[in-house]
């Protein structure tokens, strides 16, 4: 792996990503877009591109003294990548603002946040290795490594965080486990967890998907497809899910569904393959792991419209059994528009960093 764009760095001050609260201000942090060449990716199974950007938060102070500065990962849900952080919201604070804002005002520790783009051709790779998409827990690595390269990082487990939204927090869970010597903070932010509830709903609409859609010819090109509703979002997150729990090379699409087709009936074995990565089921497993971290956050709506935080409800009670110690923290709202959640994990890794 290389920096194929080491002499194009682009930074973005202040209001070239939003609106500052309505305030007309320049930022004093830096976003620098990089472009990294990633052999994990080279010669994925979905043709993606192997050449990607990624956004990097540098905060207030860093270009004017040679401190070395904690970092966090932070992964966008499904469909989502960097540009999704830093697109502007209405009401919202932009991402760059509300860093500026939480270190400025001493909530929040000056640190580099890197923004990774793992999208798919599917809309998302859950952050993992699979055959059926490409190897995304090794390219979490390989960022890890590029920024340590190119940037002031303190390169220790103890200062090194990931975070995540949806998606992004099941990525950010795993990657824990996989590298525990590499993460030594993790913000878990409505990830998927206790798949019978999160998936239970969008599984039962799968048989009438597949009879209403040429589902190969769908997943074969879908920046074509029209129109976009709602059944075709069901379908590819569905898709993404399949490809990156249940992967098949031997499958006609690569990978199996974890329902009959025709009679919505769990198929036992691929359910299986499904609960192996839920982390309902793997927290117990990984008390030791999840012990070592400096900080265990997970947080969710009360009122999840995939029922994520019934299972965040049970994954806290087995955690706590298991003497795992971890924060939980639920709060009014949903699955969406909850960016302003950030605060509080922000906040609770700046706490737990290591001086």
């Amino acid at each position: 792996m290389r920096d194929t764009q080491s002499a194009k760095t682009m930074p973005i001050r202040g209001e070239a990503e939003g609106y500052n609260a309505g305030m007309n201000t320049t930022s004093p942090s830096q976003i620098r877009i990089e472009t990294i060449e990633s052999e994990a990716l080279q010669g994925n199974p979905l043709g993606d591109p192997h050449v990607r950007q990624l956004a990097v938060y540098l905060p207030p102070g860093y270009s004017s003294h040679q401190a070395r500065y904690p970092c966090l990962y932070l992964l966008a849900g499904y469909a989502g990548s960097w540009r999704s952080y830093l697109n502007w919201q209405p009401w919202e604070e932009g991402l760059q603002q509300r860093l500026d804002r939480l270190i400025l005002s001493g909530r929040a520790r000056p640190m580099i946040v890197v923004l990774p783009d793992a999208f798919t051709r599917y809309g998302g790779s859950q952050y993992l290795n699979s055959t059926a998409i490409g190897r995304y827990q090794d390219f979490l690595l390989e960022i890890v490594t590029w920024v340590d390269k190119h940037f002031r990082t303190r390169p220790e487990r103890q200062c090194r965080a990931i975070a995540g939204k949806s998606s992004g927090g099941f990525g950010a869970f795993h990657a824990v486990l996989r590298f525990p010597e590499i993460f030594g903070l993790l913000a878990d932010h409505s990830g998927d967890k206790d798949f019978a509830k999160c998936y239970g709903t969008d599984l039962l609409k799968l048989p009438g998907l597949l009879e209403r859609f040429d589902v190969s010819a769908v997943l074969a090109d879908p920046y074509t497809f029209q129109p976009k509703d709602q059944a075709f979002f069901d379908l590819m997150n569905i898709a993404a899910m399949s490809a990156a729990y249940s992967p098949d090379p031997q499958a006609p699409l690569g990978f199996r569904w974890p329902v009959d087709p025709h009679t919505g009936q769990l198929v036992p074995e691929v359910w299986a393959r499904w609960q192996s990565f839920d982390p309902l089921e793997l927290a117990p497993q990984h008390k030791d792991v999840l012990n070592r971290l400096l900080l265990y956050y997970m947080d969710c709506g009360n009122r999840d419209e995939y029922f994520i935080h019934l299972g965040c409800r049970l994954l806290s009670r087995r955690l706590t059994q298991a003497g795992v110690r971890h924060v939980y923290e639920e709060f009014d709202g949903g699955h969406r528009h909850t960016t302003h959640r950030l605060d509080r994990s922000l906040e609770a890794i700046s706490h737990a960093l290591p001086d």
